[in-house]
Protein backbone atom coordinates (compact mmCIF):
# COMPACT_ATOMS: atom_id res chain seq x y z
CA UNK A 1 0.00 0.00 0.00
CA UNK A 2 1.32 3.49 -1.04
CA UNK A 3 -1.05 5.48 0.94
CA UNK A 4 -1.43 9.51 1.10
CA UNK A 5 -2.49 10.90 4.15
CA UNK A 6 -4.52 14.18 4.05
CA UNK A 7 -4.75 15.89 7.71
CA UNK A 8 -1.86 14.00 8.94
CA UNK A 9 -1.96 16.14 12.28
CA UNK A 10 -4.75 16.12 13.47
CA UNK A 11 -6.68 13.52 15.83
CA UNK A 12 -7.68 11.06 13.21
CA UNK A 13 -4.43 11.61 11.20
CA UNK A 14 -1.82 11.56 14.32
CA UNK A 15 -3.40 8.01 15.16
CA UNK A 16 -3.09 6.40 11.85
CA UNK A 17 0.71 7.49 11.98
CA UNK A 18 1.05 5.74 15.04
CA UNK A 19 -1.25 2.56 13.37
CA UNK A 20 0.65 2.44 10.42
CA UNK A 21 1.55 -1.14 9.55
CA UNK A 22 5.33 -1.98 8.31
CA UNK A 23 3.61 -3.01 5.31
CA UNK A 24 2.55 0.58 4.41
CA UNK A 25 4.44 3.43 2.89
CA UNK A 26 2.39 6.41 4.36
CA UNK A 27 3.22 9.59 2.58
CA UNK A 28 2.27 12.43 5.12
CA UNK A 29 0.38 15.88 3.77
CA UNK A 30 -0.43 18.55 6.34
CA UNK A 31 -2.14 22.11 6.35
CA UNK A 32 1.62 23.61 5.74
CA UNK A 33 2.22 20.55 3.46
CA UNK A 34 -1.15 21.63 1.18
CA UNK A 35 -3.74 23.98 1.64
CA UNK A 36 -6.97 22.32 1.16
CA UNK A 37 -8.98 25.88 -0.27
CA UNK A 38 -6.79 25.43 -3.17
CA UNK A 39 -7.53 22.05 -5.52
CA UNK A 40 -4.95 22.92 -7.67
CA UNK A 41 -2.66 22.14 -5.07
CA UNK A 42 -4.38 19.24 -4.13
CA UNK A 43 -4.39 17.69 -7.53
CA UNK A 44 -0.45 18.50 -7.98
CA UNK A 45 -0.11 16.64 -4.39
CA UNK A 46 -1.82 13.63 -6.09
CA UNK A 47 -0.07 13.60 -9.30
CA UNK A 48 3.27 13.87 -7.59
CA UNK A 49 2.96 10.74 -4.89
CA UNK A 50 0.99 8.59 -7.51
CA UNK A 51 -0.81 6.70 -4.54
CA UNK A 52 -2.63 3.78 -4.27
CA UNK A 53 -5.01 4.78 -1.57
CA UNK A 54 -5.24 8.04 -0.52
CA UNK A 55 -6.67 8.74 2.88
CA UNK A 56 -8.75 12.09 3.83
CA UNK A 57 -8.54 12.64 7.55
CA UNK A 58 -8.36 16.37 7.30
CA UNK A 59 -11.54 18.58 8.14
CA UNK A 60 -13.68 21.32 9.12
CA UNK A 61 -14.31 20.66 12.59
CA UNK A 62 -15.33 23.34 14.44
CA UNK A 63 -19.02 23.33 14.66
CA UNK A 64 -20.29 25.94 15.93
CA UNK A 65 -17.81 28.33 14.32
CA UNK A 66 -18.85 26.81 10.81
CA UNK A 67 -22.46 28.64 11.15
CA UNK A 68 -19.93 32.11 10.21
CA UNK A 69 -17.94 30.51 8.14
CA UNK A 70 -19.66 28.09 6.27
CA UNK A 71 -17.28 29.01 2.99
CA UNK A 72 -14.36 27.81 4.60
CA UNK A 73 -16.08 24.79 6.05
CA UNK A 74 -17.24 24.26 2.29
CA UNK A 75 -13.81 24.34 0.93
CA UNK A 76 -12.57 22.54 3.29
CA UNK A 77 -15.49 19.77 3.79
CA UNK A 78 -16.72 19.75 -0.05
CA UNK A 79 -14.63 21.35 -2.39
CA UNK A 80 -11.25 19.46 -1.10
CA UNK A 81 -13.14 15.88 -1.23
CA UNK A 82 -14.10 16.46 -4.46
CA UNK A 83 -10.58 17.62 -5.38
CA UNK A 84 -9.02 14.10 -4.11
CA UNK A 85 -11.81 12.08 -5.85
CA UNK A 86 -11.43 13.22 -9.13
CA UNK A 87 -7.49 13.22 -8.82
CA UNK A 88 -8.34 9.85 -7.14
CA UNK A 89 -9.88 8.69 -10.49
CA UNK A 90 -6.93 10.15 -12.36
CA UNK A 91 -4.92 7.53 -10.51
CA UNK A 92 -7.27 4.54 -10.20
CA UNK A 93 -6.72 4.95 -6.82
CA UNK A 94 -8.99 4.31 -3.73
CA UNK A 95 -10.18 7.34 -1.75
CA UNK A 96 -10.97 6.96 2.24
CA UNK A 97 -12.75 9.90 3.64
CA UNK A 98 -14.18 10.21 6.97
CA UNK A 99 -17.67 11.64 7.13
CA UNK A 100 -19.84 12.46 10.80
CA UNK A 101 -22.93 11.32 12.45
CA UNK A 102 -24.05 15.19 11.31
CA UNK A 103 -25.36 14.20 7.94
CA UNK A 104 -28.71 13.07 10.39
CA UNK A 105 -31.07 15.41 12.18
CA UNK A 106 -31.43 12.99 14.93
CA UNK A 107 -34.95 12.65 15.32
CA UNK A 108 -34.83 8.82 14.45
CA UNK A 109 -35.95 6.02 17.48
CA UNK A 110 -33.08 3.74 16.95
CA UNK A 111 -29.55 3.19 15.04
CA UNK A 112 -29.03 4.85 11.84
CA UNK A 113 -28.37 2.84 8.75
CA UNK A 114 -26.43 3.99 5.73
CA UNK A 115 -29.78 4.47 3.37
CA UNK A 116 -31.56 6.65 5.46
CA UNK A 117 -32.75 9.98 4.79
CA UNK A 118 -30.32 12.79 5.32
CA UNK A 119 -31.18 15.72 7.04
CA UNK A 120 -28.36 18.11 8.78
CA UNK A 121 -29.48 20.80 11.00
CA UNK A 122 -25.98 22.56 11.00
CA UNK A 123 -23.70 23.65 8.20
CA UNK A 124 -20.74 21.60 9.60
CA UNK A 125 -23.27 18.40 8.70
CA UNK A 126 -24.14 20.31 5.58
CA UNK A 127 -20.99 20.55 4.06
CA UNK A 128 -19.94 17.60 5.01
CA UNK A 129 -23.01 15.76 3.87
CA UNK A 130 -21.59 17.70 0.23
CA UNK A 131 -18.27 15.87 0.48
CA UNK A 132 -19.93 12.73 0.23
CA UNK A 133 -22.33 13.27 -2.70
CA UNK A 134 -19.30 14.91 -4.31
CA UNK A 135 -17.08 11.81 -3.94
CA UNK A 136 -20.52 9.26 -4.98
CA UNK A 137 -20.71 11.72 -8.30
CA UNK A 138 -16.82 11.08 -9.43
CA UNK A 139 -17.32 7.90 -10.26
CA UNK A 140 -13.55 7.12 -8.12
CA UNK A 141 -13.50 4.13 -6.43
CA UNK A 142 -14.47 5.48 -2.19
CA UNK A 143 -14.99 4.31 1.25
CA UNK A 144 -16.68 6.70 3.06
CA UNK A 145 -16.75 6.31 6.43
CA UNK A 146 -19.60 8.16 8.78
CA UNK A 147 -18.25 8.08 12.85
CA UNK A 148 -19.15 9.64 15.64
CA UNK A 149 -18.02 12.13 18.56
CA UNK A 150 -14.29 11.26 18.26
CA UNK A 151 -12.07 11.75 20.29
CA UNK A 152 -8.63 10.85 22.00
CA UNK A 153 -4.85 12.35 23.38
CA UNK A 154 -4.48 14.19 20.48
CA UNK A 155 -6.15 17.96 19.85
CA UNK A 156 -8.90 19.46 20.82
CA UNK A 157 -12.11 17.09 22.35
CA UNK A 158 -14.68 16.47 24.49
CA UNK A 159 -12.36 14.05 26.70
CA UNK A 160 -9.60 16.58 27.09
CA UNK A 161 -12.44 19.66 27.62
CA UNK A 162 -13.91 17.53 30.42
CA UNK A 163 -10.97 16.54 31.98
CA UNK A 164 -9.23 20.24 32.04
CA UNK A 165 -13.03 21.52 33.29
CA UNK A 166 -12.93 18.73 36.17
CA UNK A 167 -9.45 20.50 37.11
CA UNK A 168 -10.97 24.21 37.37
CA UNK A 169 -14.72 23.45 39.26
CA UNK A 170 -16.33 21.55 41.64
CA UNK A 171 -19.70 21.57 39.21
CA UNK A 172 -20.30 20.58 35.90
CA UNK A 173 -24.14 20.33 33.84
CA UNK A 174 -23.74 17.91 30.95
CA UNK A 175 -26.21 17.56 28.51
CA UNK A 176 -27.51 14.12 29.42
CA UNK A 177 -30.58 13.98 26.49
CA UNK A 178 -28.27 13.70 23.16
CA UNK A 179 -27.33 10.40 23.07
CA UNK A 180 -24.19 8.45 20.54
CA UNK A 181 -21.01 6.21 20.65
CA UNK A 182 -18.01 7.57 21.41
CA UNK A 183 -15.76 6.88 19.28
CA UNK A 184 -11.57 6.79 20.12
CA UNK A 185 -9.22 8.41 17.42
CA UNK A 186 -6.99 5.30 18.21
CA UNK A 187 -9.87 2.81 17.31
CA UNK A 188 -10.56 4.47 14.22
CA UNK A 189 -7.24 4.02 13.22
CA UNK A 190 -6.60 0.60 13.92
CA UNK A 191 -9.47 -0.51 12.37
CA UNK A 192 -9.20 1.70 9.16
CA UNK A 193 -5.69 -0.61 8.46
CA UNK A 194 -7.51 -3.72 8.68
CA UNK A 195 -10.31 -2.31 6.26
CA UNK A 196 -7.77 -1.35 3.77
CA UNK A 197 -5.73 -4.50 4.37
CA UNK A 198 -8.92 -6.61 3.63
CA UNK A 199 -9.49 -4.28 0.30
CA UNK A 200 -6.09 -4.78 -0.84
CA UNK A 201 -6.83 -8.38 -0.58
CA UNK A 202 -9.87 -8.21 -1.89
CA UNK A 203 -10.46 -9.30 -5.73
CA UNK A 204 -14.09 -7.63 -6.53
CA UNK A 205 -13.06 -4.02 -5.11
CA UNK A 206 -15.72 -1.91 -7.15
CA UNK A 207 -18.23 -4.16 -5.11
CA UNK A 208 -16.94 -2.46 -2.10
CA UNK A 209 -16.80 1.28 -2.71
CA UNK A 210 -19.73 2.85 -1.07
CA UNK A 211 -20.81 4.44 2.76
CA UNK A 212 -20.35 2.74 5.73
CA UNK A 213 -21.17 3.79 9.10
CA UNK A 214 -17.83 2.76 11.76
CA UNK A 215 -18.24 3.91 15.39
CA UNK A 216 -17.23 1.59 18.51
CA UNK A 217 -20.40 -0.31 20.05
CA UNK A 218 -22.53 0.98 22.25
CA UNK A 219 -24.32 3.89 23.43
CA UNK A 220 -24.25 6.59 25.84
CA UNK A 221 -25.19 10.24 26.74
CA UNK A 222 -22.96 13.51 27.06
CA UNK A 223 -22.89 13.09 30.83
CA UNK A 224 -22.46 9.28 30.29
CA UNK A 225 -19.44 9.41 28.46
CA UNK A 226 -18.13 12.71 31.29
CA UNK A 227 -18.98 9.99 33.74
CA UNK A 228 -17.04 7.49 32.25
CA UNK A 229 -14.12 9.68 31.45
CA UNK A 230 -13.73 10.85 35.29
CA UNK A 231 -14.09 7.43 36.68
CA UNK A 232 -11.32 6.13 34.11
CA UNK A 233 -9.18 9.25 34.69
CA UNK A 234 -9.87 11.04 38.06
CA UNK A 235 -8.55 10.04 41.38
CA UNK A 236 -11.08 8.71 43.95
CA UNK A 237 -10.36 12.10 45.68
CA UNK A 238 -11.06 13.85 42.57
CA UNK A 239 -13.79 12.25 41.62
CA UNK A 240 -15.25 12.87 45.37
CA UNK A 241 -14.68 16.70 45.03
CA UNK A 242 -16.57 16.73 41.48
CA UNK A 243 -20.39 16.93 41.00
CA UNK A 244 -21.29 15.79 37.54
CA UNK A 245 -25.20 17.22 37.03
CA UNK A 246 -27.92 15.97 33.86
CA UNK A 247 -29.08 18.78 32.05
CA UNK A 248 -31.45 18.84 28.86
CA UNK A 249 -29.81 20.68 25.42
CA UNK A 250 -32.05 22.93 25.79
CA UNK A 251 -30.34 24.11 28.84
CA UNK A 252 -26.92 24.64 27.01
CA UNK A 253 -27.70 26.13 23.12
CA UNK A 254 -25.09 26.27 21.75
CA UNK A 255 -24.82 28.15 17.21
CA UNK A 256 -25.12 24.93 15.43
CA UNK A 257 -27.56 22.71 16.39
CA UNK A 258 -26.93 18.80 17.56
CA UNK A 259 -28.84 15.45 16.40
CA UNK A 260 -30.51 14.34 19.55
CA UNK A 261 -29.50 11.05 18.27
CA UNK A 262 -26.26 10.01 16.50
CA UNK A 263 -26.60 6.15 16.96
CA UNK A 264 -25.21 4.96 13.55
CA UNK A 265 -25.60 1.18 12.90
CA UNK A 266 -22.27 -0.58 11.89
CA UNK A 267 -24.01 -3.92 10.34
CA UNK A 268 -22.74 -2.77 6.83
CA UNK A 269 -19.34 -2.42 8.14
CA UNK A 270 -19.44 -6.09 9.46
CA UNK A 271 -21.04 -7.77 6.57
CA UNK A 272 -18.72 -6.17 3.91
CA UNK A 273 -15.17 -6.15 5.44
CA UNK A 274 -16.02 -8.58 8.87
CA UNK A 275 -14.84 -5.56 10.95
CA UNK A 276 -16.25 -4.32 13.94
CA UNK A 277 -14.96 -1.35 16.31
CA UNK A 278 -14.23 -2.24 19.99
CA UNK A 279 -16.93 -1.35 22.76
CA UNK A 280 -16.84 2.48 23.36
CA UNK A 281 -15.96 1.66 27.28
CA UNK A 282 -13.32 -0.73 26.29
CA UNK A 283 -12.10 1.98 23.49
CA UNK A 284 -11.57 4.32 26.53
CA UNK A 285 -9.56 2.68 29.00
CA UNK A 286 -7.11 1.98 25.62
CA UNK A 287 -7.01 5.60 25.64
CA UNK A 288 -6.36 5.82 29.57
CA UNK A 289 -3.51 3.12 29.15
CA UNK A 290 -1.85 5.01 26.21
CA UNK A 291 -2.10 8.09 27.81
CA UNK A 292 -0.59 6.94 30.67
CA UNK A 293 2.72 5.12 28.70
Amino acid sequence: MRVLLFGSNGQVGRALRRAAPSDAEVVVLDRFSVDLTRTDAIKAAVETHRPTIIVNAAAYTAVDCAETEPDLARQVNAAAPEAMALAALQQDALLLHYSTDYVFDGRKDSAYVETDATNPLSVYGRTKLEGEQAIQRSGCRHVVLRTSWVYGNDGANFMKTMLRLAGERDLLRIVDDQIGAPTSSDAIADATWQLLHRYVLTDDKASLSGIYHFTCAGSTSWHGFARAIFDAFLTPEQKNRLTVEPIPASAYPTPAQRPSNSLLSNVKLTAAFQLALPDWRTALQDVRTRAAR
